[in-house]
């Protein structure tokens, strides 16, 4: 089994990855492999509502010029997702909101390709803001349909400068206890393949309040 971690931040190796280490430390002590993959300091447009993907099905967004269909592609290949996000004026960094928005739109309108995989989002922050920004985290996890893991506590960990997350017991434990719930809700996701059969998918129904 594996986990990819997308991280948010536009600094390489600051908070928001030593939150995802924390969390992804566990998960390879119960045999999970695990990647982490930055997002935050590329050069990621938004979404433009051209609506392609739904019309080609292929997986793929159309925008060219940046690596959201290779994410996509690891996204699709992994058992497990964790959304790691700075905070930004109480909201999600600028380009992992832009990947986000376009990575979770290819892959619902896509026979929802992480439908039931097991995801899970965590947020390093210097004061508040963080959990507005764990909620906007969730709402793609949410609709996407995965699976996810809770902890003893809000996802959120604080710190100002480059690994001074450490320094907060009560956040590290919040990540190390989400890196044992999500390797075990994965490991029971793997045995009950095949034997528990999941339920039914719906097709999405729309309702227009004005009509």
């Amino acid at each position: 089994m594996k986990v990819v971690a997308f991280n948010g931040s536009p600094n390489k190796e600051g908070n928001t990855w030593h939150a995802l280490k924390m969390v992804t430390m566990e998960l390879e002590k119960e045999g999970i492999e695990t990647e982490i993959v930055q997002v935050g300091h590329k050069i990621i447009r938004g979404c433009v509502a051209c609506y392609q993907c739904v019309k080609n099905k292929n997986e793929r967004c159309v925008l060219p010029g940046d690596e959201v269909n290779e994410l996509i592609h690891k996204m699709k290949q992994a058992d497990g997702i964790i959304l790691g996000s700075p905070v930004h004026y109480a909201a999600i960094g600028g380009t992992m909101k832009s990947f986000l928005d376009r990575a979770f739109f290819v892959t619902s309108v896509n026979d929802g390709m992480l439908h039931h995989k097991v995801g899970a989002a965590v947020v390093a922050v210097r004061r508040s803001g963080g959990v507005t920004t764990f909620d906007q985290l969730n709402n793609f996890l949410n609709y996407a349909e995965l699976l996810i893991p809770t902890t003893n506590y809000w996802n959120v960990i604080h710190g100002r400068t480059p690994g001074e997350v450490s320094q907060d017991a009560e956040g590290a434990q919040i990540m190390r206890v989400l890196g044992k719930n999500m390797a075990w809700l994965m490991k029971l996701v793997e045995h009950g393949r095949g034997t528990i059969l999941p339920p039914e998918r719906e097709a999405k129904i729309f309702t227009n309040f004005i009509r």
